[in-house]
């Protein structure tokens, strides 16, 4: 039975009302854990006699110290990171200097920076940042001055970190999955660099074998050429010329997403050394017995005429037609009907059959039923359990060369396997009459005959996953096919036990689950394709020489004799040619090198050491193996991460996993979560939005918007908005530089970069005023979470949190208060005295230091995330006069510092002071413009930092300076007053604003039309509204609000008191009508307060 029949009625006279047994089309070749589902072995495969090359002894996995982020973050309360570090260069101890003696030093000395970059001298700064005029030029600087190359560590005792580059595919166009893993990489990369770790990331391409010939075929096929007709050597030329010219357009886009490996280590999987790899590792498998050839099903590809992977593979939802038909019992008159969705494979039907507890079929187990259209050939009736009798008929048309189900029970009940199809999809002469035929020509074609014969019962449509080629989209076929295969159970065991016991981390966790479950699981790998552009099998079949020649009448009586299916696995012809003079004589056989080439995951599955140069004993190899971090997309974790760690700890010494850590990223969808599609026309172009955007916006959305293993929703509005945000960081350094060249004094200027790499110590950080110690310590405590979620692979929180510090503490808050430092230095409370010019002067350099120092610290931390727009910046900063920081990239990670919590708590209560302050004159409706009095009663050391900061009140809160009166109050009458932020009206009448309580006070009592406002404990505020709002008009406003919402209130009632409402609404409707009429109460309570509210206030002001 082909994989979309299925089994109906019992009889004939049961047919048109049956039940129907649907079997699921299932995967095939590499369907389910592994490649392979059913063979036949062809004997004990020859072992080749070529010793092994010698290998490397490979550093063992070890647990890393706690690291620095890690200590911060306990220091301060940070988030700590995880208890393994999954990230760092981590599980691996430090290697000695020698390791290292290949590579640069540690301090490069770069190109000079274009003038594009950082302005051409004397040139103002641009109001605008324009990505499209720095990220080329920025980019080729980087690249041409060695930036992207690892270097010797900048301490001995830090590990390498290493990430080898999933290889797209040579003939790929650059889509959003490589924005992702560009983006994500690139922050690994950059970080580890800035730490000081020899940092390599290595860059390649892959053959991709099947979509490449696909292409060049279809190329010949314009001109009237075949590939056959060319032969193999032209065919492989006119490959090659095709990947020269074409094939690099891949690795140009992916610069223009900013990243930063190592060009010149780049790769191509069909270069010599890693074709060389591909044939040692074919070798070594053999040589352990763990590769050899056999007969079993694959998903066969008529157009390409190969065998495909599931991953070549995709199901469609079709129209089809299912078909049925009675099959003859031989010498009866009984028949069993049956359906098939392709009639065609009845010719290749072994056998029928019924579940053995069947009463039914009984009588029919053992006998013979006779094959339509095939002459009068007979299949015997079989019982198997795999049969559901509970279902339709029962039973099943056995079709083991078409149908990977029928193939395992035709290998238990030794069935014989027949083969319909030629490689190109027509019926070969197995199928009789109809041979010559295309197999959907044939379909028609037995149905017809059915039909003439009386078997034909009668059609209906049939919904069917249909299997069709990824890349021809022709319909896949169920094939048996001799091909070469992997062993894998020895494999998988030890490559499942790396993760179960933590040698190796899989992020997000929950992917082990599916990753056991295949390695459990698994079946032997096909490894073989019928192409000729990739790695061809080494593997030279023997047949005795055409001639008898010297070498054979010289061949010793010993020697053996070749036999069908001899074959020699070599590492090239000359080893193969000594191997069979060795065995059967020189000169004795002729060899042919097999014509099938490898898997394309084979080559690929040897990336992490064969492209450091294994098996050769490379000072690469030797420095950067096993890698740290594995990054790539959830969806092939058994394609390609499984296979990775079956060949590494196959092959290299040890058993050593060839990564750490493997992170899993999740698909790029459109902003509604659905799978960007062409034909959808929901594709979005990641080079579009880069000249629209900016590559930093881009990469920047995509790493925000992503959890591991989570797909990711791209709206272009975020991607907006992010580049609103280099815009925000662009201007807030404007403003920086604009203070610092205020400064003329160069050896100050200097000072001021000497103090963004140094710091400060804690007596400098002791004699800061509040706003500089309270930004400081929110500095340094994000320096820490960053730092740890970069270390634990949090990227998208990490890169949060920067963009919340940034826009909201930064941004928002401390630069509109460090402006009082330049523009309101002299303003104090009423009764306070003004500040000395000398300690102006020295609050004016705190700010600039504070400023230069935040936002360098700042560029640091955003640099992995935003490399553009961080380092164009960057280089603008004053810098220190020995300038051992050439460039941001390369620069030193920040160090961060102690974490001031008392400066945090003090400077978050004037927060809440100023936010009380807005949000009473928002409610209200005072002018914006307007500046309002305000008298603070506090606790002194809260009243102190008010009086400190008046000016910081007067900018961001509109406060009269000349009128904020604060009130020390010390008899704890504040105490315990909840801090709610709202307001409070008092209406009692009479008194006179100006007679503010005297200096010592307790709680202020209300004394004209006045809001109180609680801030926190210990802070309370009074904020008289006499001649600030125009109450007849706000109630005015406000009673038409209530109007509308009282009518809208209403109207809700009425609808929920009709008993036709409730009795035949659905219940989630009346739930929802529910709960919009409890909200509008609710609103009318609070709006009903309010006006009651302005009505105390207005009469108190009258």
């Amino acid at each position: 039975m082909d994989g979309r029949a299925v089994a109906f009625a019992t009889s004939a006279a049961g047919v048109a009302g049956a039940a129907l047994r649907c079997r699921r089309a299932t995967g095939l070749g590499l369907a389910g854990p592994g490649a392979l589902l059913s063979r036949r072995s062809l004997g004990v495969p020859s072992i080749s006699v070529h010793p092994p090359a010698a290998r490397l002894p490979l550093r063992a996995s070890l647990s890393s110290p706690p690291s620095a982020a890690a200590a911060a973050a306990a220091a301060t309360g940070a988030p700590p990171p995880s208890a393994v570090n999954p990230a760092a260069a981590s599980g691996r101890p430090p290697l000695d200097a020698a390791a290292y003696a290949h590579l640069p030093p540690a301090v490069p000395s770069p190109l000079p920076l274009p003038d594009v970059v950082r302005g051409p001298p004397g040139e103002d700064m641009p109001t605008k940042y324009d990505p499209q005029a720095v990220e080329s030029a920025l980019y080729q600087w980087w690249s041409e001055s060695d930036l992207f190359v690892p270097r010797a560590p900048k301490d001995p005792s830090l590990p390498p970190f290493t990430i080898m580059m999933p290889p797209p595919n040579v003939t790929g166009g650059l889509h959003m999955g490589h924005a992702m893993f560009v983006a994500l990489e690139d922050i690994l990369v950059r970080y580890h660099r800035m730490k000081g770790h020899a940092t390599l990331w290595l860059p390649g391409t892959d053959h991709a074998g099947i979509a490449t010939q696909l292409l060049v075929e279809r190329s010949l096929a314009a001109d009237g050429l075949d590939r056959e007709t060319m032969g193999r050597d032209a065919f492989l030329e006119r490959v090659w010329e095709w990947k020269r010219t074409k094939g690099g357009y891949i690795t140009q886009q992916l610069r223009r997403l900013g990243a930063s490996c190592d060009w010149g280590r780049e790769r191509f999987t069909l270069d010599e050394p890693l074709s060389a790899a591909v044939t040692e590792a074919f070798v070594r498998l053999h040589e352990k017995g763990l590769i050899y050839r056999g007969e079993y099903m694959v998903n066969w590809s008529p157009n390409l005429r190969t065998a495909v992977s599931d991953l070549e593979v995709e199901f469609s939802e079709e129209q089809g037609t299912l078909y049925y038909f009675n099959y003859p019992i031989a010498d009866s008159d009984e028949v069993v009907p049956v359906a098939t969705s392709r009639p065609e494979t009845i010719l290749g039907d072994t056998g029928l059959c019924v579940h053995p507890e069947d009463p039914r079929y009984a009588h029919l187990v053992g006998r013979r039923a006779v094959v339509p259209e095939t002459g009068g050939r007979t299949i015997p009736v079989i019982a198997d359990d795999y049969v559901d009798r509970e279902f339709g008929t029962g039973a099943l048309k056995i079709t083991p060369g078409h149908d990977p189900n029928d193939y395992e029970i035709g290998k238990r009940h030794s069935l014989p396997t027949i083969n319909l199809l030629n490689k190109d999809g027509t019926m070969n002469e197995a199928a009789g009459s109809f041979a010559g035929q295309d197999r959907v020509v044939a379909r028609e074609s037995v149905w017809a005959a059915l039909q003439a014969s009386g078997l034909a019962v009668r059609t209906e449509p049939y919904t069917q996953r249909v299997p069709r080629s990824q890349r021809g989209g022709e319909v896949i076929e169920p094939l048996v096919s001799t091909q070469w295969f992997v062993r894998t159970e020895s494999l998988a065991k030890p490559a499942g036990d790396a993760v179960r016991d933590g040698r190796v981390k899989v992020v997000p966790p929950r992917f082990e689950k599916i990753y056991f479950h295949w390695m459990d699981n698994i079946r032997d790998w096909c490894i073989s394709r019928q192409l000729w552009w990739g790695h061809r099998v080494p593997v030279w079949h023997v047949s005795p020489a055409a001639t008898g020649g010297a070498g054979a009448a010289a061949a010793t009586a010993t020697a053996a004799v070749p036999a069908s299916g001899d074959y020699i696995v070599a590492r090239n012809e000359a080893d193969a040619v000594a191997q069979a003079a060795a065995k059967y004589g020189p000169g004795a056989v002729d060899l042919v090198q097999d014509e099938d080439v490898l898997d394309t995951w084979f080559s690929s599955g040897l990336w992490p050491f064969s492209a450091l140069g294994w098996p050769e004993k490379t000072p690469d190899l030797a420095a950067f193996y096993p890698n740290s971090v594995m990054e790539t997309g959830y969806d092939i974790i058994f394609f390609w991460v499984a296979r990775m760690m079956m060949l590494g700890m196959s092959l290299t010494d040890g058993g050593t996993p060839p990564f750490d850590t493997i992170y899993l990223h999740g698909l790029v969808r459109d902003a509604s979560g659905r799978k960007m599609s062409k034909t959808v026309g929901n594709v979005v172009d990641p080079l579009e939005t880069i000249a629209l955007y900016g590559t930093d916006a881009l990469r920047y959305t995509l790493v925000t918007g992503s959890t591991p293993g989570q797909d990711v929703p791209l709206s272009m509005e975020k991607v907006e908005a992010n580049r609103n945000f280099a815009n925000k960081l662009w201007n807030a350094c404007r403003y920086v530089l604009g203070v610092v060249d205020g400064e003329a004094d160069a050896a100050v200027v200097s000072s001021l970069g000497t103090r963004a790499v140094s710091g400060w110590t804690e007596a400098e950080l002791s004699a800061l005023a509040l706003p500089e110690r309270y930004i400081i310590a929110r500095l340094h405590a994000l320096v820490a979470s960053v730092s740890s979620g970069l270390d634990t692979l949090a990227f998208g929180e990490s890169a949060r949190q920067i963009h919340d510090f940034l826009w909201d503490e930064f941004a928002d808050w401390y630069v509109e208060t460090s402006k009082t430092r330049f523009w309101a230095a002299g303003a104090a409370a009423d009764g306070a005295d003004a500040p000395s010019e000398a300690a102006v002067a020295r609050q004016q350099s705190d700010a600039r230091a504070t400023l230069v120092y935040v936002l360098d610290t700042c560029l640091r931390l955003l640099h992995p995330f935003m490399p553009y727009v961080t380092e164009a910046l960057w280089q603008r900063f004053p810098r220190p006069a020995d300038q051992a920081e050439p460039a941001l990239i390369t620069a030193a990670w920040p160090a961060g510092g102690s974490v001031d919590a008392d400066a945090i708590r003090r400077y978050e209560r004037l927060q809440a002071l100023i936010r009380s302050v807005r949000n009473a004159r928002s409610e209200y409706r005072v002018e914006p413009s307007a500046r309002v009095p305000l008298t603070v009663y506090a606790a002194p050391h809260v009243a102190a930092d008010v009086r400190s900061e008046a000016a910081m009140l007067g900018l961001l809160a509109k406060v009269d300076v000349s009128r904020l009166v604060v009130h020390d109050v010390t008899d704890g009458s504040l105490d315990g007053l909840a801090a709610s932020g709202g307001t409070a009206a008092d209406a009692n009448g009479g008194g006179d604003g100006d007679n503010a309580p005297a200096a010592e006070a307790g709680a202020p009592t209300s004394t004209a039309a006045e809001v109180h406002l609680v801030v926190a404990d210990g802070l309370r505020a009074v904020l008289p509204m006499a001649g600030l709002v125009n109450f007849a008009k706000e109630r005015a406003r406000l009673d038409k609000r209530l109007g509308k919402l009282e009518a809208d209130r209403a109207g809700l009632e009425r609808r929920l008191s009709a008993p036709s409402f409730a009795e035949k609404a659905p219940p989630a409707v009346v739930a929802a009508t529910q709960a919009a009429a409890a909200d509008l109460d609710e609103q009318l309570g609070s709006l009903r307060q309010r006006l009651e509210e302005l009505r105390a206030l207005a009469a108190a002001e009258e």
